[in-house]
Protein backbone atom coordinates (compact mmCIF):
# COMPACT_ATOMS: atom_id res chain seq x y z
CA UNK A 1 0.00 0.00 0.00
CA UNK A 2 1.36 3.51 -0.95
CA UNK A 3 1.97 6.12 2.03
CA UNK A 4 -0.30 8.64 2.67
CA UNK A 5 1.91 11.09 1.43
CA UNK A 6 2.23 9.62 -2.21
CA UNK A 7 -1.91 9.21 -2.54
CA UNK A 8 -2.12 12.51 -1.93
CA UNK A 9 0.35 13.52 -4.56
CA UNK A 10 -1.37 10.95 -7.08
CA UNK A 11 -5.17 12.26 -6.59
CA UNK A 12 -3.61 16.08 -6.54
CA UNK A 13 -2.29 15.36 -10.23
CA UNK A 14 -5.27 13.36 -11.17
CA UNK A 15 -7.47 16.27 -10.36
CA UNK A 16 -5.55 18.75 -11.72
CA UNK A 17 -5.44 17.27 -15.27
CA UNK A 18 -9.69 16.03 -14.43
CA UNK A 19 -12.27 18.09 -16.44
CA UNK A 20 -15.33 16.34 -15.03
CA UNK A 21 -15.16 15.58 -11.65
CA UNK A 22 -18.26 13.88 -9.59
CA UNK A 23 -17.97 14.21 -6.00
CA UNK A 24 -20.62 12.06 -3.59
CA UNK A 25 -21.35 11.56 -0.13
CA UNK A 26 -22.60 8.85 1.66
CA UNK A 27 -26.21 8.26 2.28
CA UNK A 28 -27.79 10.52 5.37
CA UNK A 29 -24.62 12.72 4.66
CA UNK A 30 -23.59 14.89 7.46
CA UNK A 31 -21.47 18.00 7.67
CA UNK A 32 -17.90 15.82 7.36
CA UNK A 33 -19.09 14.60 4.01
CA UNK A 34 -20.82 17.40 2.39
CA UNK A 35 -18.29 19.84 3.86
CA UNK A 36 -15.94 17.55 2.42
CA UNK A 37 -17.48 17.00 -1.15
CA UNK A 38 -18.33 20.54 -1.22
CA UNK A 39 -15.05 22.12 -0.41
CA UNK A 40 -13.19 20.30 -2.98
CA UNK A 41 -15.98 20.93 -5.41
CA UNK A 42 -15.94 24.56 -5.10
CA UNK A 43 -11.86 23.86 -5.89
CA UNK A 44 -11.94 22.08 -8.53
CA UNK A 45 -14.99 24.79 -9.64
CA UNK A 46 -12.86 27.41 -9.20
CA UNK A 47 -10.32 26.20 -11.68
CA UNK A 48 -13.04 26.03 -14.53
CA UNK A 49 -14.06 22.13 -14.02
CA UNK A 50 -17.10 20.29 -14.49
CA UNK A 51 -18.47 19.51 -11.29
CA UNK A 52 -21.48 17.99 -9.56
CA UNK A 53 -22.09 17.01 -5.99
CA UNK A 54 -24.05 13.76 -4.74
CA UNK A 55 -25.42 11.12 -2.68
CA UNK A 56 -28.10 8.37 -2.78
CA UNK A 57 -30.34 9.22 -0.06
CA UNK A 58 -32.68 11.07 1.23
CA UNK A 59 -34.29 13.62 -1.28
CA UNK A 60 -32.91 16.49 -0.07
CA UNK A 61 -29.59 17.64 2.14
CA UNK A 62 -30.32 19.59 5.56
CA UNK A 63 -30.61 23.26 5.28
CA UNK A 64 -27.46 23.88 7.46
CA UNK A 65 -25.52 21.73 4.82
CA UNK A 66 -27.05 23.25 1.81
CA UNK A 67 -26.30 26.82 2.63
CA UNK A 68 -22.68 25.51 2.18
CA UNK A 69 -23.39 25.06 -1.61
CA UNK A 70 -22.55 28.68 -2.97
CA UNK A 71 -22.34 27.81 -6.26
CA UNK A 72 -25.17 25.21 -6.76
CA UNK A 73 -22.97 22.34 -7.24
CA UNK A 74 -25.45 20.13 -5.31
CA UNK A 75 -27.88 17.94 -8.07
CA UNK A 76 -30.46 14.85 -7.31
CA UNK A 77 -28.52 11.30 -7.73
CA UNK A 78 -30.79 10.61 -10.56
CA UNK A 79 -27.97 13.81 -12.92
CA UNK A 80 -25.11 11.45 -11.93
CA UNK A 81 -23.56 10.40 -14.93
CA UNK A 82 -23.26 6.16 -15.17
CA UNK A 83 -19.66 6.21 -15.16
CA UNK A 84 -18.34 9.18 -14.74
CA UNK A 85 -14.27 9.67 -15.53
CA UNK A 86 -13.58 10.81 -12.19
CA UNK A 87 -15.52 9.55 -9.12
CA UNK A 88 -14.65 10.75 -5.35
CA UNK A 89 -16.72 9.34 -2.26
CA UNK A 90 -15.97 11.33 0.62
CA UNK A 91 -16.39 10.09 4.15
CA UNK A 92 -17.42 6.79 3.44
CA UNK A 93 -15.72 3.69 4.43
CA UNK A 94 -17.61 1.31 2.31
CA UNK A 95 -19.35 1.09 -1.04
CA UNK A 96 -22.65 -0.11 0.61
CA UNK A 97 -22.34 3.60 2.61
CA UNK A 98 -23.12 5.64 -0.54
CA UNK A 99 -26.49 3.67 -1.28
CA UNK A 100 -27.74 2.73 -4.37
CA UNK A 101 -24.81 5.10 -6.14
CA UNK A 102 -22.38 2.73 -4.51
CA UNK A 103 -23.09 -0.18 -7.24
CA UNK A 104 -21.66 2.11 -9.99
CA UNK A 105 -18.04 1.91 -8.53
CA UNK A 106 -16.96 -1.61 -9.91
CA UNK A 107 -18.18 -0.91 -12.69
CA UNK A 108 -16.84 2.55 -13.21
CA UNK A 109 -13.55 1.06 -12.49
CA UNK A 110 -14.08 -1.85 -14.92
CA UNK A 111 -14.34 0.95 -17.77
CA UNK A 112 -11.26 2.59 -16.59
CA UNK A 113 -12.52 5.37 -14.77
CA UNK A 114 -10.98 7.21 -11.26
CA UNK A 115 -12.47 6.30 -8.06
CA UNK A 116 -10.92 8.35 -5.52
CA UNK A 117 -11.90 7.75 -1.78
CA UNK A 118 -11.27 10.48 0.97
CA UNK A 119 -11.97 9.25 4.25
CA UNK A 120 -10.97 9.03 7.87
CA UNK A 121 -12.80 5.51 9.09
CA UNK A 122 -10.58 2.94 10.75
CA UNK A 123 -12.92 0.81 8.59
CA UNK A 124 -12.88 1.63 5.53
CA UNK A 125 -12.35 -0.97 2.70
CA UNK A 126 -10.33 0.56 0.25
CA UNK A 127 -12.70 0.16 -2.22
CA UNK A 128 -11.77 2.49 -5.18
CA UNK A 129 -8.16 3.06 -7.20
CA UNK A 130 -6.79 5.71 -5.20
CA UNK A 131 -6.94 5.97 -1.12
CA UNK A 132 -6.28 8.78 0.74
CA UNK A 133 -7.25 7.01 3.56
CA UNK A 134 -6.49 8.12 7.55
CA UNK A 135 -8.13 7.21 10.73
CA UNK A 136 -5.90 9.77 12.84
CA UNK A 137 -7.29 12.46 11.11
CA UNK A 138 -10.35 14.21 13.10
CA UNK A 139 -12.29 14.30 9.95
CA UNK A 140 -12.11 14.04 6.04
CA UNK A 141 -12.14 17.51 5.57
CA UNK A 142 -8.64 17.40 7.61
CA UNK A 143 -7.47 15.31 4.56
CA UNK A 144 -8.93 16.99 1.58
CA UNK A 145 -7.65 20.06 2.98
CA UNK A 146 -4.05 18.58 2.83
CA UNK A 147 -4.96 17.62 -0.86
CA UNK A 148 -5.52 21.41 -1.00
CA UNK A 149 -2.13 21.83 -0.25
CA UNK A 150 -0.40 19.72 -2.58
CA UNK A 151 -2.29 21.16 -5.62
CA UNK A 152 -1.58 24.89 -4.62
CA UNK A 153 -4.81 25.77 -3.93
CA UNK A 154 -5.36 28.42 -0.73
CA UNK A 155 -8.76 27.91 0.71
CA UNK A 156 -11.21 31.21 0.27
CA UNK A 157 -14.09 31.99 2.91
CA UNK A 158 -16.48 29.51 0.99
CA UNK A 159 -14.12 26.94 0.80
CA UNK A 160 -12.74 27.50 4.55
CA UNK A 161 -16.48 27.35 5.70
CA UNK A 162 -17.09 24.23 4.69
CA UNK A 163 -13.87 22.65 5.74
CA UNK A 164 -14.44 24.03 9.05
CA UNK A 165 -18.23 22.67 9.31
CA UNK A 166 -16.73 19.07 8.95
CA UNK A 167 -13.77 19.73 11.73
CA UNK A 168 -16.10 21.37 13.86
CA UNK A 169 -19.07 18.63 14.01
CA UNK A 170 -16.65 15.78 13.88
CA UNK A 171 -14.42 16.99 16.68
CA UNK A 172 -17.69 17.41 18.48
CA UNK A 173 -16.93 21.50 19.03
CA UNK A 174 -13.40 20.52 19.82
CA UNK A 175 -13.55 18.20 22.51
CA UNK A 176 -11.41 15.64 20.67
CA UNK A 177 -8.88 17.86 18.96
CA UNK A 178 -5.29 17.65 19.36
CA UNK A 179 -2.99 21.12 19.21
CA UNK A 180 -2.73 20.82 15.06
CA UNK A 181 -6.81 20.62 15.04
CA UNK A 182 -6.73 24.26 16.63
CA UNK A 183 -3.99 25.24 14.86
CA UNK A 184 -6.01 23.83 11.36
CA UNK A 185 -9.05 25.94 12.81
CA UNK A 186 -7.16 28.82 13.21
CA UNK A 187 -5.73 28.87 9.84
CA UNK A 188 -9.66 28.64 8.54
CA UNK A 189 -10.84 31.37 10.60
CA UNK A 190 -7.97 33.34 9.71
CA UNK A 191 -9.35 32.56 5.72
CA UNK A 192 -12.41 33.92 6.63
CA UNK A 193 -14.84 31.60 8.34
CA UNK A 194 -17.60 32.90 11.13
CA UNK A 195 -17.42 29.88 13.59
CA UNK A 196 -20.47 30.76 15.22
CA UNK A 197 -22.26 31.39 12.13
CA UNK A 198 -21.22 28.62 10.64
CA UNK A 199 -21.46 26.13 13.47
CA UNK A 200 -24.87 27.10 15.28
CA UNK A 201 -26.69 25.92 12.15
CA UNK A 202 -25.00 22.33 12.19
CA UNK A 203 -25.08 21.57 15.74
CA UNK A 204 -27.75 24.36 18.14
CA UNK A 205 -30.81 24.87 16.28
CA UNK A 206 -33.45 22.64 16.40
CA UNK A 207 -37.35 23.41 16.39
CA UNK A 208 -39.83 23.62 19.09
CA UNK A 209 -41.23 20.19 17.98
CA UNK A 210 -37.71 18.82 18.58
CA UNK A 211 -38.05 19.44 22.53
CA UNK A 212 -41.16 17.26 22.54
CA UNK A 213 -39.33 14.42 20.94
CA UNK A 214 -36.70 14.82 23.47
CA UNK A 215 -38.65 14.87 26.39
CA UNK A 216 -40.68 11.37 24.96
CA UNK A 217 -37.33 10.00 23.95
CA UNK A 218 -35.59 10.26 27.02
CA UNK A 219 -37.91 9.26 29.09
CA UNK A 220 -38.16 5.82 27.60
CA UNK A 221 -34.08 5.84 27.92
CA UNK A 222 -32.15 3.18 30.23
CA UNK A 223 -28.90 2.67 32.38
CA UNK A 224 -27.48 -0.60 31.98
CA UNK A 225 -24.70 -0.35 34.88
CA UNK A 226 -23.17 -3.53 33.90
CA UNK A 227 -23.18 -3.44 30.07
CA UNK A 228 -20.21 -2.80 27.78
CA UNK A 229 -18.14 -4.62 29.61
CA UNK A 230 -18.87 -3.51 33.09
CA UNK A 231 -18.14 0.76 32.43
CA UNK A 232 -21.43 1.37 31.48
CA UNK A 233 -24.06 1.19 29.03
CA UNK A 234 -27.02 3.71 28.52
CA UNK A 235 -29.33 3.29 25.67
CA UNK A 236 -33.24 4.79 24.04
CA UNK A 237 -35.01 4.56 20.92
CA UNK A 238 -36.32 7.19 18.80
CA UNK A 239 -39.96 5.41 17.01
CA UNK A 240 -41.06 6.58 14.08
CA UNK A 241 -43.94 7.90 15.51
CA UNK A 242 -42.31 10.05 17.69
CA UNK A 243 -40.23 12.24 14.64
CA UNK A 244 -43.35 13.55 12.71
CA UNK A 245 -42.27 16.84 10.77
CA UNK A 246 -38.56 16.47 12.46
CA UNK A 247 -35.63 16.81 9.99
CA UNK A 248 -32.89 14.12 9.74
CA UNK A 249 -30.24 16.51 11.49
CA UNK A 250 -32.62 16.78 14.75
CA UNK A 251 -33.03 12.75 15.40
CA UNK A 252 -29.35 12.66 14.76
CA UNK A 253 -28.88 14.93 17.88
CA UNK A 254 -30.29 13.15 20.18
CA UNK A 255 -27.54 10.58 21.02
CA UNK A 256 -25.02 14.11 21.62
CA UNK A 257 -27.78 14.54 24.82
CA UNK A 258 -27.77 10.75 25.90
CA UNK A 259 -24.31 10.48 25.68
CA UNK A 260 -23.93 12.61 28.54
CA UNK A 261 -24.71 10.02 30.92
CA UNK A 262 -22.41 10.12 33.55
CA UNK A 263 -22.83 6.61 34.72
CA UNK A 264 -22.05 5.29 30.84
CA UNK A 265 -19.35 4.71 28.68
CA UNK A 266 -21.54 4.12 26.47
CA UNK A 267 -24.72 5.55 24.52
CA UNK A 268 -26.78 4.06 21.66
CA UNK A 269 -29.31 5.29 20.22
CA UNK A 270 -31.92 3.29 18.25
CA UNK A 271 -33.65 5.43 15.14
CA UNK A 272 -36.80 3.15 13.67
CA UNK A 273 -36.08 3.68 10.04
CA UNK A 274 -38.94 1.40 8.94
CA UNK A 275 -40.80 -1.62 9.94
CA UNK A 276 -38.47 -3.68 12.42
CA UNK A 277 -35.61 -1.96 10.51
CA UNK A 278 -33.21 0.64 12.94
CA UNK A 279 -30.65 3.29 12.11
CA UNK A 280 -27.92 2.97 15.31
CA UNK A 281 -25.75 5.39 16.41
CA UNK A 282 -23.00 4.21 18.87
CA UNK A 283 -21.01 6.66 20.91
CA UNK A 284 -17.85 5.96 23.73
CA UNK A 285 -16.28 8.44 26.44
CA UNK A 286 -12.92 6.40 25.85
CA UNK A 287 -12.51 2.87 26.68
CA UNK A 288 -14.62 0.41 24.69
CA UNK A 289 -14.23 0.20 21.11
CA UNK A 290 -17.09 0.84 19.88
CA UNK A 291 -16.10 1.02 15.78
CA UNK A 292 -15.43 -2.63 16.19
CA UNK A 293 -18.63 -3.08 17.84
CA UNK A 294 -20.74 -1.53 15.07
CA UNK A 295 -18.39 -3.85 12.31
CA UNK A 296 -19.08 -6.41 14.24
CA UNK A 297 -22.73 -5.59 13.14
CA UNK A 298 -22.41 -4.84 9.59
CA UNK A 299 -21.75 -1.06 10.26
CA UNK A 300 -18.28 0.89 11.22
CA UNK A 301 -16.81 4.32 12.14
CA UNK A 302 -14.64 5.30 14.50
CA UNK A 303 -13.37 4.19 17.66
CA UNK A 304 -15.46 6.48 19.57
CA UNK A 305 -17.98 7.34 17.53
CA UNK A 306 -19.76 4.55 15.21
CA UNK A 307 -23.24 3.13 13.89
CA UNK A 308 -24.89 0.62 11.86
CA UNK A 309 -28.53 -0.54 10.40
CA UNK A 310 -29.65 -3.34 12.19
CA UNK A 311 -33.57 -5.71 11.44
CA UNK A 312 -35.71 -6.88 14.05
CA UNK A 313 -37.53 -6.40 16.86
CA UNK A 314 -35.90 -3.70 19.35
CA UNK A 315 -35.36 -5.97 22.14
CA UNK A 316 -33.21 -8.68 19.50
CA UNK A 317 -31.45 -5.62 17.95
CA UNK A 318 -30.36 -4.21 21.48
CA UNK A 319 -29.32 -7.99 23.00
CA UNK A 320 -26.94 -8.29 19.64
CA UNK A 321 -26.35 -4.99 20.19
CA UNK A 322 -25.19 -5.76 24.02
CA UNK A 323 -22.88 -8.88 23.05
CA UNK A 324 -20.96 -6.65 20.75
CA UNK A 325 -20.60 -4.40 22.92
CA UNK A 326 -19.25 -6.61 25.80
CA UNK A 327 -16.86 -8.13 22.81
CA UNK A 328 -15.35 -5.23 21.77
CA UNK A 329 -11.73 -4.20 22.42
CA UNK A 330 -10.41 -1.77 24.84
CA UNK A 331 -8.59 1.16 24.25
Amino acid sequence: MAPLELEVAAAARLLAEATDVTLLGHVNPDADALGSALALGLALHRLGKTVRVSFSTPDRAPDALVALDTEQLLVPPSQVPESPPVLVAMDTGSLARLGWLGERVPKIIAAGGQVVVIDHHASNTRYGTHHIVDDRAESTTVLVLRLLDEMGITPDPDIARCLYAGLVTDTSSFRRARPHTHELAARLLAAGVDAEATARPLMDNHPFAWLGMLSTVLGGARLEPDGARGFGLVHAAVRLRDVAGLRSEDVDSVVDVVRSTAEAEVAVVFKEIGDQEWSLSMRAVGRVNVGAAAQALGGGGHRLAAGCTMRGALDEVLDEVRAALNAAPLL
